[in-house]
């Protein structure tokens, strides 16, 4: 499969890219179901929303935020990963050779119902150390998701905007809050997903997603890719694990 011109401008100008239906229910539904095992027995390494957000309560320690370093947990996990049909998706949207980065996001990403908080505005590249932000995301909707339980929000154009760092928080969130922030907040955008949807967005895209108040788990998948011309820097997080070149 292979983007149109037209799609392929729209990712470079809105930093995002939205693709209906990518992936089979089937697939959808295998990969959420061995996700839930590895929830109910917090199978490690795992990040919980006490370890997000700080808050010492007994809810927060329990529930599953993140189900880190996926692509080797499991062959089907795996699978998806090096999928054969998005190669030449990720390949024009990089304008390079696809590279899987297992250092960051690598992940099964939950909003457990009731007790899952919000993710704040923010870029991802702001915790990744590499010489070139030429990396993108794919994020797999493994149900439907929507503004109930905690869709992905994204201000378009934003990875092409200079911002200040009076802009973000000590933890490098962009503040919502903050009066100068409020414009470029106002033209966010959401899209309601099903099962076998993808969206793929640039590391500087400004995103973020609310907290989940349905009543079941909502369960997705996001792994990272780099172009295979971008060097993690030296000693850093990103140069800790190793790299699958597809």
């Amino acid at each position: 499969m292979k983007l149109s011109k037209e799609q392929i401008e729209k990712f470079k100008v809105d930093g995002f890219l939205l693709i209906r239906g990518f992936l089979d229910k089937e697939s959808c539904n295998l990969i959420r179901d061995i996700a839930k095992v590895h929830m109910q027995y917090r199978v490690e390494p795992i990040e919980t929303e006490y370890e997000y957000i700080g808050i010492d309560r007994d809810e927060y320690k329990q529930s599953v935020r993140r189900i880190r370093q996926v692509y080797d947990r499991d062959i089907i996990f795996k699978k998806w990963m090096t999928n054969q049909k998005i190669r030449p998706i990720l390949e024009q949207v990089l304008g390079d050779k696809p590279v899987i980065v297992k250092a960051h996001h690598n992940s099964i990403m939950t909003k457990r119902a009731h007790t899952s908080t919000q993710t704040e505005w923010h870029r991802d590249r702001r915790y990744w150390s590499y010489d070139s932000d030429n990396l993108v995301s794919i994020w797999l909707a493994l149900q439907k998701e929507s503004n109930k339980n905690g869709v992905l929000e994204f201000i378009p154009k934003s990875h092409t905007i200079s911002l200040k760092p009076e802009q973000f928080d000590e933890k490098e969130f962009f503040m919502s809050e903050f009066e100068t922030n409020l414009e470029l907040i106002s033209k966010k955008v959401s899209f309601d997903l099903e099962a076998g949807d993808i969206v793929l967005f640039h590391c500087e895209l400004l995103h973020r997603a609310n907290a989940n108040l349905s009543n079941e788990d909502k369960i997705s998948f996001v792994y990272t890719v780099k172009g295979k011309s971008v060097n993690a820097l030296p000693n850093s997080r990103s140069d800790n694990f190793d790299e699958v070149e597809l």
